[in-house]
């Protein structure tokens, strides 16, 4: 039985974990991890946390792990974290920085651990202390998503 979707405003922030068995849209400010049956992020969102769901649409800020089945960063995204998937589409003009990995169960996986420094004394960390993703040569195989250099290259077909 499908319900209407949840709806998180613009002007709403939430502090804490959200799971809903159905759809959720977020347009405001969430701290705290996201699981749901199909999730969209607004591009005025902003999700500070691990997103979990079947269906992800990211159109703004995300900052934390995903996992998804199907996962579309829009045009007008910015995620900073890993994304565990089963699909990915990434839009042109879409910013991503982290680490892409395919899964053929990415839902029940466990998050990719993420080596972290120390915090800082009053706040978040330099730049310069954020962890640094290796290069790694491009792989073989049928995957539509390259990382190098910490880069995202969308590999497409002659055909098209």
């Amino acid at each position: 039985m499908r319900t209407a979707p949840s709806i998180i405003s613009s002007d709403l922030v939430v502090h804490g974990n959200l799971v809903a068995t159905g759809d959720i849209q977020i347009d405001g400010t969430v701290e705290g991890d996201i699981r749901s049956q199909s999730l969209t992020i607004g591009e005025k969102a902003s999700i500070t946390g691990e997103v979990v769901a079947e269906d992800i649409v990211i159109r703004g800020r995300v900052m934390g792990t995903i996992r998804g089945r199907r996962v579309q960063l829009s045009s007008t995204c910015h995620v900073e974290g890993d994304i565990l998937h089963e699909a990915l589409a990434v839009e042109t003009g879409a910013f991503f920085e982290g680490n892409c990995r395919h899964s053929d169960d990415p839902i029940s996986q466990a998050a990719p651990a993420r080596t972290t420094t120390a915090p800082r004394p009053g706040g978040a960390p330099l730049l310069g202390d954020l962890p640094r993703a290796t290069p790694r040569p491009a792989p073989t195989g049928d995957s539509p998503v390259v990382v190098n250099d910490g880069g995202v290259v969308v590999k497409r077909p002659a055909a098209q």
